[in-house]
């Protein structure tokens, strides 16, 4: 599956922002999805899973109740909502792709970055 995410952009804090994710070559549906970010000299950290029929989801503790996961298998796309941003949430954005499960370490498969920029 080849995997492109998109929607990022600058923002202000407390702003949202939709980030998506669109999958081709392969049918979205036949993978749990996730999103992870890598904000400037931190190591890569895991946001949001989901599974594959978008029943189970989990969440990075930071983001809880502010960001929600979801998917559209129809249109072969996920989405990531984030709202009351902050300045900390500034990083690259990846989507990621699992025949494994949503957990952080199952993800094979990724889209190139999309840039999220808070503004304090």
């Amino acid at each position: 599956v080849q995997l492109q995410a998109f929607g990022g952009g600058l923002v202000q804090a407390g702003d949202s922002l939709r980030l998506s994710c669109a999958a081709s070559r392969r049918t979205l549906s036949s993978y749990a999805v996730g999103w992870f970010r890598r904000a400037p000299g931190k190591e890569r950290e895991f946001v949001a899973g989901m599974g594959w029929s978008g029943g189970a989801t989990d969440y990075a503790t930071s983001v809880k109740g502010r960001f929600t996961i979801s998917r559209d298998n129809a249109k072969n796309t996920a989405y990531l909502q984030m709202n009351s941003l902050k300045p900390e949430d500034t990083a690259v954005y990846y989507c990621a792709a699992s025949l494994k499960g949503w957990r952080p370490v199952d993800y094979d498969w990724w889209g190139q970055g999309t840039q999220v920029t808070v503004s304090s």
